[in-house]
């Protein structure tokens, strides 16, 4: 494909402050992208409030995010047929709605419809918030403008826990749905009046209006297909234990998984309008930096679940207290985006930052690895703080290299790509999470049980001092002997599940270095003063 430079002219900025338009979009996504983390921390509570168990309630995180993945990669269609403003804004309407249906909901079936509705029309406001912003800004403005993108986009899965630990704890689970209310209605009134779609986008709507409407719709049915097999796999497959499953249900998702899969691919390839276009994949900057962000926000997502599980497991905080040892490193994260996005205007290759990135995200998941039980809560919130700095500085890197070269006509369908690729992310960061966590316990027990034995010095120096208290307490030497074995049982299990949670960030720590290996294949980025982006 010949390359076109992209002027501003050519774009169409808008006549509103392009920070004014920064402002208004990113209510809308940081509340949607909250969503994304904010019900885990009260799915416990949800599950008691509409008698389930705690296993269904996990529906209620699975349901959204297939939702949410079904209707990522065809925003960019939605956006050209409908007017990127107009779908932008029934977005925010029905998602603020179904948020408070979420609240109202009597029980979990009902709950899980409106969370599927909510997904569908949250889905639609990252792609179109990113697309307003790199339309909005000038050339030399876009690591600024993915820099703000970046401040909704990794803040909200940072405050998330937080927020909704403090909320399910202090009021009521269905507050952590409430709270879109307000923000939706603030949201939807500042994007009305100074949200507006750009010149390119306008002439493309009139172009399409005058042709038949030809809706791939074999496509979005494999699409959903495909979706719902995958974020089930991820939610259920442990619980189902995976291929091991004597009800075949894991078998048959994957198999329904693969086959939809590859028949979207090979059909979207072949029609000339499809629903999900894979052409942005076919340009390696993009290509890459997609590996990468899935890949990142696996690390976040599944860090993000692995601490609180062991802060409130092992070392007994409730849901508001782990949420506040990770408080700190939101705050760090937005000033950290703040200087990233201003060392890219200095024309920084956008390359550079990324490995630098990859490599501070390696260090704060390896200091994890290497803390034990016996530390203060300092000594969490340091290695979490690097961790996220780390994701936060990637962030607009990231996002600059993907789309440098994208070409024009085809950038409403590598956001959405993009946007579903850092979602599934999350999905798969924290499967992955509590995968590791449950089997590698139980290597980890069958280790340390293996110099449990009585002839070993420490374990008849561990049951002679243990009888000894337990007989001063109750008198009674066959309870004095079974307590000193107890005893003995829970601190194996203790250090058996510390060891695992423990894994999870030393996996994390190997994948963030293994994916400095992409960035060599990748073009320079950088965001040149004065002039147009080049596309081929």
């Amino acid at each position: 494909m010949s390359s076109a430079a992209l002027t501003p002219s050519a774009v169409g900025r808008p006549a509103v402050n392009p920070w004014i338009v920064a402002a208004a979009v990113i209510v809308p996504t940081f509340m949607e992208i909250l969503d994304t983390t904010i019900a885990i921390a009260a799915l416990r509570y949800i599950a008691g409030g509409l008698s389930a168990t705690e296993n269904d309630s996990d529906w209620v995180m699975t349901s959204y995010l297939a939702a949410n993945a079904t209707i990522l990669p065809i925003t960019g269609w939605l956006s050209a047929h409908f007017g990127r403003r107009r779908y932008f804004l029934l977005c925010i309407t029905v998602f603020t709605l179904a948020s408070v249906l979420c609240g109202l909901a009597t029980s979990l079936e009902q709950l899980i419809l409106f969370r599927v509705i909510q997904g569908l029309a949250g889905g639609g406001l990252q792609p179109c918030s990113q697309g307003i912003l790199i339309d909005s800004f000038p050339p030399e403005k876009q690591g600024t403008a993915q820099t703000l993108f970046g401040v909704a986009g990794l803040l909200a899965p940072v405050v998330g826990p937080t927020l909704g630990g403090y909320i399910t704890v202090f009021y009521n689970w269905r507050w952590v749905f409430f709270i879109n209310l307000p923000i939706g209605i603030v949201g939807y009134l500042m994007c009305h009046f100074v949200v507006d779609d750009p010149d390119y986008l306008k002439k493309k709507r009139a172009e399409l209006s005058r042709q038949p409407l030809n809706f791939d719709s074999i496509g979005l049915g494999l699409l959903a297909l495909a979706m719902a097999c995958w974020e089930v796999l991820l939610s259920k497959g442990q619980e189902w234990d995976w291929y091991n499953d004597p009800f075949w249900r894991v078998q048959t998702l994957f198999v329904l998984f693969v086959l939809c899969l590859g028949g979207l691919v090979v059909r979207e390839l072949r029609i000339a309008n499809p629903v999900v276009n894979f052409r942005p994949l076919g340009e390696r900057n993009f290509a890459a930096s997609c590996i990468i962000i899935f890949l990142s926000f696996a690390v976040l997502y599944g860090a993000s679940v692995a601490l609180p599980s062991l802060l409130q497991v092992l070392f007994g905080y409730d849901a508001y207290v782990s949420g506040l040892v990770q408080s700190p490193a939101g705050v760090f994260s937005v000033l950290m985006m703040f200087v990233v996005g201003v060392i890219l205007g200095w024309g920084t290759d956008a390359r550079w930052l990324i490995v630098a990135d990859l490599l501070v995200m390696a260090a704060g998941n390896y200091w994890m690895a290497l803390t034990n039980l016996y530390i203060s809560p300092w000594y969490v919130v340091w290695p979490r703080v690097v961790l996220v700095v780390g994701l936060s500085v990637l962030f607009a890197p990231i996002n600059m290299a993907a789309y440098r070269y994208t070409p024009l006509h085809l950038r409403g369908a590598a956001v959405g790509l993009f946007s579903l690729l850092r979602n599934e992310g999350g999905s798969v960061g924290m499967s992955l999470a509590k995968i590791i966590e449950q089997r590698r316990v139980q290597l980890h027990l069958a280790r340390l049980g293996e110099n449990l034995d009585p002839l070993n010095p420490q374990v008849q120096s561990f049951f002679s001092r243990g009888q000894a208290f337990s007989m001063q307490q109750t008198g009674d030497p066959a309870l004095s002997q079974q307590l000193s074995l107890q005893a003995l049982d829970d601190l194996r299990q203790q250090q058996a599940a510390s060891m695992a949670f423990f894994d999870v960030f030393w996996l994390f720590a190997v994948l963030c270095l293994g994916l400095v290996l992409l960035v060599p294949l990748m073009k320079r980025s950088v965001a040149e003063k004065g002039a147009g982006a080049h596309y081929h």
